[in-house]
């Protein structure tokens, strides 16, 4: 099943030329991943205070298209187990109005221990079952 999340740009997330600045889509990508893992009783900033943080190893996001002002657009959010220690996120953005796809990209990340150690907590691997 693929999840989704709901935006719409705003005015400021938007450079001289008119459309959104690239450096705003980690913060959609990063909006809806975080919506994805609540969705799935993963609770980011709980497993943070048990000293457990998700971590992003690697984004790689191809841009196909730009969003403008007032577009409203969904981020869709599929995950995978990439290996013993680390998971990517799948994301899409797409624009509403015409379904186009603007952007799609890969968000590998793990999560790691207080020490800094990496390691696949329980409640990431419960995604996997």
């Amino acid at each position: 099943m693929v999840f989704s999340v709901d935006f719409k740009v705003r005015d400021y997330e938007c450079d001289l030329q008119g459309i959104v600045n690239n450096g705003v889509y980690f913060n959609y990508l990063e909006h809806a991943r975080h919506e994805f893992l609540l969705s799935k009783g993963v609770d980011f900033a709980a497993l943070a205070r048990d000293k457990v943080n998700l971590v992003v190893i690697r984004s790689e996001m191809n841009f196909k298209d730009s969003l403008k002002p007032g577009d409203e657009f969904y981020v869709q959010v599929e995950v995978q187990q990439q290996s013993k220690l680390k998971f990517i996120f799948i994301q899409k953005v797409i624009r509403k109005s015409d379904d186009k796809l603007m952007l799609d990209a890969i968000v590998t990340g793990t999560s790691v221990n207080e020490r800094g150690r990496p390691f696949l907590c329980k409640e990431i691997q419960s995604l996997f079952s």
